[in-house]
């Protein structure tokens, strides 16, 4: 069956009305994790797939996470007014603590070094910042290290159009999956000894209503805020005191993630593996049943494609994740349970969750590996205006531009790219302007989501499932994998010159040696450039109906993302390996930080461990290219 007929065949079986009736199955209030809600989605989804005739299993973990108190508050006093709020945020240390306010904005690390050029102490004072523009974890994290006290995020009318009495939910783990079994799988807690992951926040951490923001915001004294933030209120002076106490209770919860399979015809052991969150702090409705729908209609779509005639090369993994309202955790746990064999046999993830958010606008984002193929699919998938395709209403002249974005730390798919090195996409469906404001509220409902789409839920479903549909259906058809090879040359070369001229303007400062050069780093990006070449024409000159030979490049093209994982940091201490997309000091992006840091005399810089981590990146993308070079007596003919 070629390429064509495949995507008929997709359209052919989904429908809105079909679409709308797994809606409906699907709708529940009360699914938060390890739930008997929870727990009877997980176990109707399992029965789907089992109605469409794929091996099932389910994947049992006990992990711990932080709810709010059962009895008693967490609580907020400010000038003699307490307040008590209903939201939380998991992970937060619990306490008491008494301090000055500070008014942050969104809490970004510009924002903070805009206050340190204030020369305003940071110290032991309590971060007022705007939810948006970065996850909750990271806010947290960067007040951390000000040496704040506490942080209180509130939701911005300006950001929010919501109720001013809204409460907010999330995590403020800098990392994902169970805090207290890092890098390794919760099965059961009592074979592991007690330690905790170096994303957990040493201080507070408390969501508060814009109903509670506005009368401390606008009793703040102090100086005024920078005119690039455009906002009125004074900052805060070291009068302004507030006290925040925060309860949270630690407890275990037994999850299931859920699972099937369609198997491939020829490389049955090769999969690309699709999954949406279960669990939602209230309804989700957006946040989590839209993708599960998704995830189902498509399971179905397939299952009867091949009864059609469709055999697939490759296997398709459909997975059900809870407990990804506390950051990803079923999801990780999973990855961190089958890490070996997953590295070997998963070749791409697909993102569900929150596909649906608004209808005037679309958003990617992936792994550079896959930015080819996504760019195809939006040509040929159908945009809610039916005369035209997704490319052609939401690109307008650059898609790169206007529809892909960076992938953020707080999305689903980004454990298993820069965590497990697996190309991975997310990708939806966004208002015109601003974005949906009911993620993370109790306000999540059918009819929130309908006000934002106009009511076409389920005909976005529907192109949303045809849109994860193509990019699935391409990669198991084929003989040899849809992957963008030379795309990452261009990530590389960047960074690497960005490096270069920020080496030479240090050395010019004579705060690095003169001996020091980056020449070694700009050959690993040649090598990784000459190698992903001679790999991209060995794709487009091999013989397809050679089995063992297609096998053998599409060997070679798994190990380009895994390979960009740096071998030198623990999983534990810096589970997000990717040296050009993950986090922490092994990454490209933490080599150009730290030589700003060398520039400006920070106090933290430190020229021997610049050099350290020069090294290891540098031999990390060798590696990376060696690897693509395949054979061991090609290496240095060929790159």
């Amino acid at each position: 069956m070629d390429w064509d007929d495949v995507k008929k065949l997709l359209a052919q079986k989904l429908s809105t009305s079909n679409f709308e009736a797994v809606l409906s199955d699907f709708s529940r209030d009360d699914h938060r994790a390890g739930s008997p809600g929870d727990e009877s989605l997980g176990n109707k989804v399992l029965e789907k797939f089992k109605q469409y005739g794929m091996n099932t299993w389910n994947d049992e973990h006990f992990i711990k996470a932080q709810d709010p108190p059962a009895s008693g508050s967490n609580r907020v006093v400010f000038k003699g007014k307490e307040e008590r709020p209903t939201g939380f945020l998991s992970y937060s240390a619990n306490g008491t603590v008494t301090g000055a306010v500070l008014y942050a904005h969104y809490g970004q690390e510009s924002d903070f070094r805009l206050l340190r050029d204030k020369n305003i102490n940071m110290n032991g004072r309590i971060m007022l910042v705007r939810a948006g523009k970065i996850s909750f974890a990271e806010k947290v994290a960067n007040a951390a290290k000000m040496s704040a006290s506490a942080v209180l995020i509130y939701p911005d009318p300006i950001d929010y159009s919501l109720d001013e009495t809204t409460q907010l939910f999330g995590h403020v783990h800098m990392g994902s999956g169970d805090p207290y079994t890092p890098g390794f799988p919760s099965f059961n807690h009592t074979q592991f000894p007690p330690i905790q992951s170096s994303g957990l926040p040493k201080i507070l951490a408390q969501t508060i209503t814009t109903h509670m923001a506005t009368p401390i915001l606008r009793q703040l004294g102090g100086q005024s805020a920078p005119e690039t933030w455009e906002v009125v209120n004074k900052l805060g002076n070291e009068n302004d005191s507030i006290t925040v106490e925060v309860n949270n209770v630690l407890s275990e919860k037994k999850i299931h993630n859920v699972f099937g399979v369609i198997k491939g015809f020829v490389d049955a052991d090769r999969y690309v593996v699709i999954g949406a969150q279960r669990d939602a702090w209230g309804p989700g409705f957006a946040t989590s049943t839209v993708g599960t729908s998704v995830l189902v209609e498509l399971a179905r779509s397939i299952y009867e494609m091949k009864g059609d005639g469709f055999k697939p090369r490759r296997s398709i993994v459909f997975a059900s994740w809870s407990a990804g309202e506390y950051g990803s955790v079923g999801a990780t746990e999973w990855l961190e349970g089958y890490l070996s064999s997953l590295n070997m046999k998963a070749f791409t993830y697909i993102n569900l969750d929150g596909v649906v958010a608004g209808r005037n606008g679309f958003k990617v984002a992936a792994s550079p590996l896959m930015h080819s193929l996504i760019e195809s699919s939006l040509k040929e998938v159908n945009s809610p205006n039916k005369d035209t395709t997704l490319f052609a209403q939401f690109a307008r002249g650059s898609w790169e531009s206007n529809v892909l974005e960076p992938m953020k730390l707080d999305d689903a798919a980004y454990p298993f790219l820069a965590f497990s090195g697996i190309p991975s996409v997310s990708f939806r469906f966004t208002p015109a302007i601003s974005e949906y404001p009911y993620f993370g509220t109790m306000l999540d409902t059918r009819e929130k989501l309908n006000t934002a789409t106009a009511s076409q839920v389920p005909q976005l479903g529907v192109i949303a499932t045809r849109f994860a549909g193509h990019i699935a259906l391409r990669l198991v058809h084929d003989h040899l994998l849809r992957m963008d090879l030379v795309k990452y040359d261009s990530v590389i070369r960047t960074q690497v010159a960005l490096i270069n001229r920020k080496v030479k303007a240090v050395q010019r400062m004579q705060l690095l040696p003169k001996a020091l050069t980056v020449q070694w780093l700009i050959s690993a990006s040649g090598s990784y450039s000459r190698a992903s070449r001679v790999l991209a024409a060995d794709v487009q000159n091999s013989d397809l109906d050679d089995v063992e030979m297609c096998r053998s490049i599409n060997d070679r093209i798994m190990t380009v993302e895994r390979n960009f994982l740096s071998p030198y940091v623990s999983p534990r201490e810096s589970p997000f390996r990717h040296i050009l997309l993950g986090s922490g000091p092994h990454t490209l992006k933490a080599l150009s930080n730290h030589l700003e840091a060398l520039r400006t005399d920070n106090p933290e810089a430190d020229a021997n461990l610049f050099r350290n981590q020069l090294a290891l990146a540098t031999w990390t993308i060798q590696g990376c290219a060696n690897s693509l070079a395949g054979n061991i007596w090609s290496l240095n003919n060929e790159i």
